[in-house]
């Protein structure tokens, strides 16, 4: 069993930054993969970063050199660090934790840009 608990989202204005936190607890095996995924109100949950445990990082075109991905292996946490944000940022945004081949989502958080 696993549980993923995101945190830090909220009302921000454009162009101001958030960071979104995401601790996971449960059965975790070491190595894994954790991401951040957002889906906006009637469109499909899209990817967004992703992050090994080695920190290997992989980013959306759509966020690439605005949003930062990060984690503390030690408190199981990933990290978002987003930055320039924008209307169009405005989603609910979810983590994921990939361990083996199971993927477990988080319940997200609701991030809304705007003046």
């Amino acid at each position: 069993q696993v549980q993923l608990v995101e945190s830090g989202g909220g009302l921000v204005q454009p162009g101001g930054s958030l960071r979104l936190s995401c601790a996971a607890s449960g059965n975790i095996f070491s190595l894994n993969t954790m991401g951040w995924y957002r889906q906006a109100q009637g469109k499909q949950r899209e990817f967004l970063a992703t992050i090994t445990s080695e920190r290997s990082t992989s980013y959306a075109d759509c966020v690439k050199g605005r949003f930062t991905i990060s984690r503390d292996n030690f408190k199981n946490t990933v990290y978002l660090q987003m930055n320039s944000l924008k209307p169009e940022d405005t989603a609910v945004y979810y983590c994921k934790l990939g361990v083996g081949f199971r993927d477990y989502w988080g319940k997200g958080t609701l991030v809304t840009v705007s003046s």
